[in-house]
């Protein structure tokens, strides 16, 4: 009987049976903490140094001097002016879709959670031809276009579209899942006390989603800036007038100008790292609230 007790009383508890369950000995978890660094060193770092490293090998006068070029302050004007356009436009459809989605049940709810994720699906390259087929000189509204001088391909109000198309899902994605896992207790509840739907948004909603909010549009705003595909596109490569960052990068690049392909290119790599730091910053305070 003494035997029995002693044994129970050493038997591990559900804890200690579940840690030795999942703790893999010391070797394993450094082999794999070693192929995870060494796998962001080859493709993170090293590539992000090299950026750095070409855009400086003249000097910092060669490097600044890559952006008072005008044809550079044109791009860099014309990306931030699209980005001020599709982020906003973003938010504005996100906040609703992701509103619409997590709070109401409708009719043609999955297909509308299907086309949010239309842009994953779709090549950007795709998107951008789809805007060539509507709106260039020989797609469905071309001529009504031409007609009325209005242009919309190989120019600013087609890179917007384009850009607005690829980016849309960033806000809406981030906020449904979040949205649903909040459910409608405290809506009700502001709804109950004699609030109405406006003020049940600004004063128990939005402080609720602030900081998914914060992350799907610092998401959307990089890809925004970044796009390339859709963007190429749509453009033209006009020179000084419909090229942006990463389209100026390439012809740059095309004309063996690397210094200054570079030099500009390291203006979308900081972006880049600026996104992480704001990301970690927004999760850590996410898992503080």
């Amino acid at each position: 009987m003494a035997g029995s007790v002693s044994s129970l009383h050493n038997a591990p508890t559900a804890a200690q049976s579940a840690a030795r369950g999942t703790t893999e000995p010391a070797w394993v978890r450094w082999t794999l903490l070693a192929v995870a660094f060494a796998f962001l060193a080859l493709f993170i770092v090293v590539p992000l140094a090299a950026v750095f490293a070409e855009a400086l090998r003249r000097g910092v006068g060669a490097y600044l001097a890559s952006f008072t070029d005008a044809d550079a302050l044109s791009a860099i004007k014309l990306t931030l002016l699209t980005a001020a356009i599709a982020v906003p436009c973003n938010l504005v459809f996100g906040v609703a879709a992701a509103w619409a989605i997590a709070k109401f049940e409708f009719r043609g709810k999955s297909l509308l959670i299907t086309l949010i994720d239309l842009p994953f699906a779709v090549s950007p390259v795709i998107s951008g031809l789809i805007y060539v087929l509507l709106f260039g000189a020989q797609g469905w509204f071309g001529p009504w276009l031409l007609e009325h001088d209005y242009k919309v391909i190989f120019a600013v109000p087609g890179i917007v579209l384009a850009t607005t198309f690829v980016t849309f899902p960033f806000v809406a994605r981030e906020l449904i899942p979040l949205m649903q896992a909040q459910g409608n207790d405290e809506e009700l509840a502001a709804l109950t006390l004699g609030a109405n739907g406006w003020q049940t948004f600004w004063h128990v909603t939005l402080p609720n989603i602030r900081w998914g909010l914060f992350y799907g549009v610092i998401l959307c705003n990089a890809r925004a800036m970044g796009e390339f595909g859709a963007v190429s596109v749509v453009s033209g490569h006009i020179r000084g007038e419909t090229n942006t960052i990463p389209l100026h990068v390439e012809i740059l690049y095309n004309e063996y100008n690397f210094v200054a392909a570079f030099a500009v290119a390291s203006l979308l790599a900081i972006l880049a790292l600026v996104t992480l730091v704001l990301k970690s910053f927004i999760e850590w305070r996410a898992h503080r609230a």
